[in-house]
């Protein structure tokens, strides 16, 4: 007798049941929503941290200023997403009041890693809360504190990790095998940009233009979120 689908036994109809082989279906579920997301690219370069998405338009009559795909938590911490936009808007905002929060409270810059763990906070409560289901987004946080230039992952279920390099969303085997070979930690943001798009332009080939692309560094000396102009993408492109 052939054994009968996890689905089909109901076990991914609430976030609180797991499968007999340990497994929470509907935080599985969110991860694959999360690589069907759009391309998103985190670096850690000698100079600073950068971040390059792809803004996915789909329609041509939308105005591509008004996307936005890099959202500024504070001046010296930057996030990106792949998955669901709007649950990464609403946990980014969460991220922006506890910035807030710690300059109103010790009048000094909060540290990356703490707005990296209240988010993930935030999102492993969903795992294990019935009614609720998981957000359905990873983001990529950089920043620039005291303890320097730091990138980290998180993924649905509330983890996180810190790298080097990484990329989520659409395109991520390719992207990540290209960066294992190419990426180098003495890369400058100039040459970490231009990698990037090299990799973005393997995975969506002829589709991809200035207007798609959405770019954003810190540098360590100025510790101030900026974005690249287009006009800077379109040279490189």
């Amino acid at each position: 007798m052939q054994p009968i689908q996890h689905q089909m036994m109901g076990y991914d109809r609430a976030i609180t049941m797991f499968s007999p082989d340990g497994r929470l279906l509907q935080v599985e579920y969110a991860k694959k929503t999360v690589r069907l997301g759009n391309t998103a690219i985190g670096m850690v370069c000698r100079d600073g941290v950068l971040l390059v998405t792809d803004k996915r338009i789909v329609d041509k009559l939308v105005v591509p200023e008004a996307i936005e795909k890099i959202f500024k938590i504070d001046d010296h911490i930057m996030a990106t997403a792949a998955g669901i936009i709007s649950d990464a808007r609403v946990l980014v905002e969460q991220g922006q009041v506890r910035a807030q929060q710690h300059r109103i409270t010790y009048d000094a810059p909060v540290d990356t890693v703490s707005i990296v763990k209240h988010i993930c906070d935030i999102k492993q409560i969903c795992t294990q809360s019935g009614g609720l289901r998981p957000f359905g987004v990873s983001l990529l946080i950089a920043g620039v504190d005291e303890g320097g230039k730091k990138l980290f992952e998180t993924d649905p279920t509330g983890i996180f990790y810190q790298y080097k390099a990484t990329v989520i969303g659409e395109g991520e085997p390719e992207i990540e095998e290209m960066l294992h070979k190419e990426y180098k930690e003495t890369i400058n943001i100039e040459e970490g940009l231009k990698l990037c798009i090299k990799a973005l332009k393997k995975v969506l080939d002829q589709n991809l233009n200035a207007e798609r692309i959405d770019a954003a560094y810190i540098k360590d000396d100025e510790k101030v979120t900026k974005k690249f102009l287009k006009e800077k993408i379109k040279k490189l492109l």
